[in-house]
């Protein structure tokens, strides 16, 4: 959730995109045009990507998952995801690893799941024990090649991408190509946030609790991006067994680490995606480490821990 700092006259929208609620705003005129125009194009292009990237119907994300040929010719943003990915796991040592569709099928993340979640409490108490989580030992990643000048990508058929969290910072990473030129922005793929523009405009982004939504601290970005990763927002129970859609790729099951939530921020919301996704899945005690450009740890007993922005 977004709030203002010192006013500034802001066109918003609002809508459904990702999974969730998904914000774009913008101020001043610029190679969108003015800030009306940039926001529903802003609008426009998150909702077709939704369309690209989801696994839940026919797409190309579904289409390149389904193609039984080595290399496979796809749109721009598809091989700008793939090469992500990639990344996001070369970063990461295997923890933030996009190749476990399968995996999240079987813990029962089959259809979209925007409403129902478990509480938080009781998620928790159901849980098994807690541990780090670790990478997965066939490293599928690695065999993700991509060609940007001809747009193709090259893996092994039968390994499969599922976007997650990359996409959404993938998304805002894109936008911010457009409308950095704009007096400011903010687009906020949700929990995935970039903020920008030629003003320096400060925006107060308020980080609230998992338990009660009580506000637990509050970061001022001007220029880069905040994400959060955790796993109350979807959970639910998969033959009695609590299950989320953050796994551990080492077992392919929901990691339960004794983090339950994590915001990072970073130059870019891929780069603070995969910090925070990173960041949980290592526990506890390793946890603050990965927040090299600041953010808040959540634990499951409902301490935070502040990393400030160097």
């Amino acid at each position: 959730m977004l709030r203002r700092g010192r006013p500034l006259l802001d066109t918003s929208q609002t809508f459904t995109c990702f999974g969730g609620a998904c914000t774009v705003i913008v101020a001043g005129d610029g190679p969108a045009g003015d800030a009306p125009t940039a926001v529903a194009s802003a609008r426009e292009r998150m909702l077709a990507w939704h369309e690209t990237f989801t696994r839940f119907r026919a797409g190309e994300l579904r289409e390149l998952n389904q193609d039984p040929r080595d290399r496979v010719p796809v749109t721009s943003i598809m091989a700008r995801f793939a090469q992500a990915a990639h990344d996001a796991a070369l970063a990461t040592g295997g923890l933030v690893d996009a190749t476990l569709l399968e995996e999240i099928e079987q813990a029962g993340y089959r259809q979209d799941r925007l409403r129902g979640s478990l509480a938080l409490p009781m998620q928790l108490a159901m849980a098994p024990p807690r541990a780090p989580a670790g990478p997965h030992p066939d490293e599928r990643w690695r065999a993700i090649q991509v060609d940007a000048r001809t747009s193709t990508v090259a893996r092994p058929p039968g390994v499969k991408l599922d976007g997650g969290g990359l996409v959404k910072g993938l998304a805002a990473d894109v936008l911010d190509e457009v409308l950095g030129a704009h007096a400011s922005y903010v687009v906020d793929c949700d929990s995935d946030i970039r903020a920008g523009g030629t003003a320096g405009h400060e925006r107060i982004i308020p980080i609230a609790s998992p338990f009660d939504g009580a506000v637990l601290h509050e970061l001022t970005l001007s220029d880069g991006a905040v994400a959060t990763s955790g796993i109350s927002k979807r959970s639910w129970l998969e033959r009695g067994i609590p299950s989320h859609q953050l796994l551990d790729p080492a077992t392919g099951r929901p990691a339960y680490t004794g983090v339950v939530e994590v915001t990072a921020q970073a130059p870019s919301a891929l780069q603070a995606e995969a910090l925070a996704k990173g960041a949980l899945l290592s526990g506890p005690d390793a946890a603050p480490g990965w927040l090299v450009y600041g953010g808040v740890v959540v634990l499951e007993d409902g301490s935070h821990t502040v990393v400030e922005s160097p």
